[in-house]
């Protein structure tokens, strides 16, 4: 048995595929590991050049586009490792990472699941430890609240921006950027939920470990840049509106069915408020920010109610 197994998904990200690789080898040291590559019908290459550049890597070939989740499922599956590692192919690990993170979990044996600190690439760190969203937590970011007042640990909490990052603790969810799993909790509560295409596969994955009782961790001593977006950068509009779908089959699975339908009510109104926003944004400045995201909102507003 491995000490990790190393999951990557891809689609048409090859050039940073062939970073991410030489991060996580660079990041070997001692480990006993191996290192699986799931690429989601690329046509980029990214496979071939891989391949040839990492040759002990091992690589899984979909002829379509399967999603993050049955992915990652696909490599778990195969993952001979007493942790498995889910890592994303914009996402860098330094040196010490993997290392780090087994360390961790090797001391912690209640820990289920655990995530790195990451840096945005200009050095700058980025959040990625949240609370389990709620109706409330949902209507403090629709309403700018969280920005307003991110220290407040009520209208920050669901980023908990109110906190530095700079201590070890457990959280309720973190980040699937680099994400550690522990086998044996994944043998308990299941693999990841094929439902969600991309988004919210970890938050409802670290919400399943919490009410099986294992521990969700942060652990800042393990590092790793993250680039954010390298796949749905590609579909920026499309992952916007599936980022909301996901979102709402996360309440609907967790929550029921009366608190989902209030959820799409507030998401609807808004969506709203924002499309009016950047109405008057873009009769300023039609290439500005608010504007681009009014249309995201646009289009969120009429597929809501088919979610």
């Amino acid at each position: 048995m491995f000490d990790l197994s190393v999951i990557i998904v891809n689609w048409n990200t090859r050039d940073l595929l062939l970073r991410c690789l030489d991060c996580v080898y660079k990041a070997q040291k001692s480990l006993e590991m191996e290192v699986l590559v799931v690429d989601n019908h690329s046509t980029d290459d990214s496979v071939p050049i891989a391949r040839q550049s990492f040759p002990q890597a091992q690589f899984i070939e979909n002829s379509a586009n399967l999603g993050f989740a049955k992915a990652n499922n696909q490599g778990i599956r195969l993952a001979k490792g007493r942790y498995i590692l889910l890592l994303n192919s914009d996402a860098f690990v330094n040196e010490d990472a993997l290392s780090a993170m087994v360390a961790f979990m090797d001391a912690h044996s209640n820990s289920g699941a655990a995530g790195c600190r990451l840096y945005n690439e200009d050095g700058s760190l980025q959040r990625s430890c949240y609370a389990f969203p709620t109706l409330l937590t949902e209507f403090w970011q629709l309403t700018w609240l969280d920005r307003l007042f991110p220290k407040s640990r009520i209208f920050g909490r669901y980023r908990m921006t109110y906190w530095d990052m700079g201590d070890s603790r457990p959280v309720e969810a973190v980040m699937g950027a680099c994400l550690i799993l522990r086998t044996e909790a994944l043998n308990q509560i299941g693999l990841l939920d094929e439902q969600f295409f991309m988004f919210s596969e970890e938050m409802d994955l670290c919400y399943r470990l919490k009410k099986a009782g294992w521990s969700v961790n942060y652990i800042p001593q393990a590092t790793a840049v993250h680039l954010w977006g390298g796949s749905s950068n590609q579909v920026k509009g499309e992952a916007f509106v599936q980022l909301y779908r996901s979102r709402i089959m996360f309440f609907r699975k967790h929550y029921g069915k009366w608190i989902t339908r209030l959820y799409k009510t507030e998401l609807f109104l808004g969506s709203l408020l924002r499309v009016v926003l950047a109405w008057f944004s873009g009769l300023l400045n039609d290439q500005s920010e608010e504007s681009r995201k009014g249309e995201h909102y646009r289009k969120l507003m009429q597929s809501l109610w088919t979610m």
